[in-house]
């Protein structure tokens, strides 16, 4: 493990010591799990998802609180009807329904997953908490125009109704290597040199009084590439997973207790290590 892949863990360790409180209240209301580039290494072309992530299926099912899952993109190594046939059989065989934060990779095709799946921004509300859905190929990892003024409304019309707000995309939208200078991607493929996140994006959320939780998938797919990022400040919170690189290869389950509380799970895909975050 690279030393900067080893300091993130090691930091998520020292973490978890040090707030004694982050054990996971036994009265979990609901839970789901996010995964990032769950096709995995990059150019193979698995059948489904990436193998390690299939295995962990099982761990998955018996957890009796899990409700649904968001796939952050990159899902298919390059789309093809036989390609996404293979995913939607697994999805099948976890049985759990699943939403997609569409990735690059599926957009090299956005007919084929538009026509399969709908529409690539959405919100929808579960356990009176807010999950958004957003698109950032549409504008080279900004939101803007008409998925700004989408945002917006839902935001508007929907934040003082719910508790917690959860935001899914595939690429790491708040990222800049200034801010978080530690954190390296597995591609700045589409991007653009000025994102809007901190301007525009993050200003709609941090003014208001709901606990809101930005995550991401696009770590974790080759040696360079960071295996995971958690950050929080004030109402916000930042996190960001993936796989395909091997050792380090992790997906997450988001914990939501009786009193709204959020708690954040770190399973790696290679050993039976569970990392627990207090949010």
């Amino acid at each position: 493990m690279g030393k900067e892949k080893y300091y993130l863990f090691l930091s998520l360790i020292i973490v978890c010591i040090i707030q004694t409180s982050c054990k996971v209240n036994e009265q979990t209301e609901y839970s789901f799990f996010i995964a990032g580039h769950s096709y995995g290494k990059p150019f193979v072309d698995n059948e489904g998802f990436h193998p390690p992530f299939k295995q962990k299926f099982l761990s998955v099912q018996d957890s009796a609180d899990l409700e649904f899952g968001f796939l952050l993109g990159d899902i298919v190594w390059i789309p093809s009807e036989k390609d996404w046939d293979e995913i939607d059989k697994d999805i099948e065989d976890l049985g759990l329904p699943v939403y997609i934060a569409c990735g690059n990779h599926e957009m090299k095709d956005s007919a084929l997953f538009v026509e399969r799946y709908g529409p690539t921004y959405f919100y929808f509300i579960k356990n009176k908490d807010l999950f958004i859905v957003l698109d950032p190929n549409i504008d080279n990892w900004n939101i803007s125009v008409e998925q700004l003024s989408f945002l917006k409304k839902v935001i508007k019309k929907k934040s003082k109704r719910v508790d917690n707000i959860f935001v899914m995309t595939h690429q790491l939208i708040w990222w800049d290597k200034d801010r978080y200078p530690d954190i390296k991607l597995n591609s700045l493929e589409g991007k653009d040199e000025n994102l809007n996140f901190w301007d525009e994006v993050e200003p709609i959320f941090h003014t208001l009084d709901n606990n809101v939780v930005f995550c991401a998938g696009d770590l974790g797919a080759n040696t360079k590439a960071s295996d995971f990022m958690f950050d929080k400040y004030d109402n916000i919170t930042l996190v960001a997973t993936g796989m395909g690189e091997g050792e380090g290869d992790n997906f997450v389950i988001i914990k939501v207790d009786n009193d709204k509380n959020v708690y954040i799970e770190l399973i790696n895909l290679n050993t039976d290590q569970v990392i627990h975050l207090l949010n």
